[in-house]
């Protein structure tokens, strides 16, 4: 599957960076100001923490070329390693976050053993495993839960420095801030020396290694990094956006919503994830609306799932059929009719 690849920012002119200045300002300035607390808890927590996940994802598979299906383990991992982190340690924030993100990257790097000799399914398949290993460890063994009987524990405050984060502004920009910074990591990270060894062995692995680029060891970093930055959501979707850490909230389901997201949104290329994440936060949100005013309410709600899961099956047929590259090549293409229409 080819891949539109976001392009270094060689010019010097900034002025053509504004949209996304526009952005951070309306994201940082104008959402906590004048968006409804129902935008912020139910809409920009969730895709902040999905969208997260993709550019995560987006790292080892669409740069990459490495196929992965655990991507909600990771999340789990992040998740109920913060949870323990400020249960039984009671460290400052932002080394419980550095210490959940190198826990998942142990993970990772675990499970990415394999890719060191698979590709493709049979490396898909072996990631899938992740998935089902760690959901049945966090139900096996109560201690991760702190011997919770139901298993579902309520994420405790988070605050730094004397600042509490437990209100939803707070939360949504707790949450904003580090999916700014990552993200920013990540296109430094993917713009360098390593990012294009990566891109090299996801084009031709026989041809990168003739080169001299050090295979295993990107494929290592590259599963160590991107599981990190994927538990870090998992933290997002659990300690910000449901508040409980559970098994069941990082089930099989979530890895596929993450998978989903990058192949709408576009493999290789940031902004695929956070357009990804948008289609598949408000399309549930939408069609809910829309059977409540066509249908008044008289369609059951595992009936409006499964619809859901249909017509968002269709969807990434029809993309991966009409345009492979996702929604991140559509709205270049718009961009550019844009510019020529000026």
């Amino acid at each position: 599957m080819s891949a539109v690849v976001d392009t270094p920012l060689h010019s010097p002119n900034y002025l053509r960076h504004w949209p996304l200045a526009a952005v951070l300002l309306i994201a940082f300035i104008g959402m906590p100001a004048f968006a409804p607390v129902y935008v912020l808890e139910a809409i920009l927590l969730p895709f902040l923490a999905l969208a997260l996940a993709g550019v995560g994802l987006n790292l080892l598979t669409g740069y990459g070329g490495q196929v992965s299906l655990g991507s909600a383990a990771f999340m789990a991992v992040g998740a109920f390693a913060a949870y323990n982190i400020q249960l039984r340690l009671a460290l400052p924030l932002p080394i419980t976050l550095l210490l959940s993100a190198l826990t998942a990257a142990a993970v990772g790097l675990v499970f990415g053993l394999p890719s060191l000799r698979l590709r493709g399914f049979y490396l898909a398949v072996s990631t899938l495993a992740a998935q089902f290993f760690v959901q049945w460890a966090l139900t096996k063994f109560g201690w991760f839960s702190n011997y919770s009987p139901s298993g579902v524990i309520s994420a405790p405050s988070l605050s730094w420095l004397g600042y509490s984060f437990d209100s939803t502004t707070a939360r949504y920009l707790l949450a904003l801030s580090l999916v700014t910074l990552i993200t920013l990591g990540v296109w430094a990270f993917t713009h360098g020396p390593l990012g294009n060894d990566l891109i090299a062995i996801r084009d031709n692995e026989t041809a990168a290694q003739i080169i001299g680029v050090p295979v295993l060891k990107t494929k290592l970093v590259a599963f160590a990094v991107s599981s990190a930055i994927i538990g870090v959501a998992g933290f997002l979707w659990a300690f910000t956006y449901l508040r409980t850490v559970e098994p069941a909230g990082f089930d099989l389901d979530r890895s596929f919503d993450v998978l989903f997201i990058i192949i709408i949104g576009g493999l290789a290329t940031l902004r695929g994830a956070f357009l990804g994440a948008g289609l598949i936060v408000v399309f549930p949100l939408l069609l809910s609306r829309l059977s409540a005013l066509v249908f008044g309410g008289m369609i059951d709600s595992g009936v409006l799932e499964l619809v859901q899961r249909i017509i968002l099956g269709v969807l990434i047929i029809a993309f991966l059929i009409a345009e492979p590259n996702g929604l991140a090549a559509i709205l270049d293409r718009v961009k550019r009719k844009s510019a020529r229409n000026i």
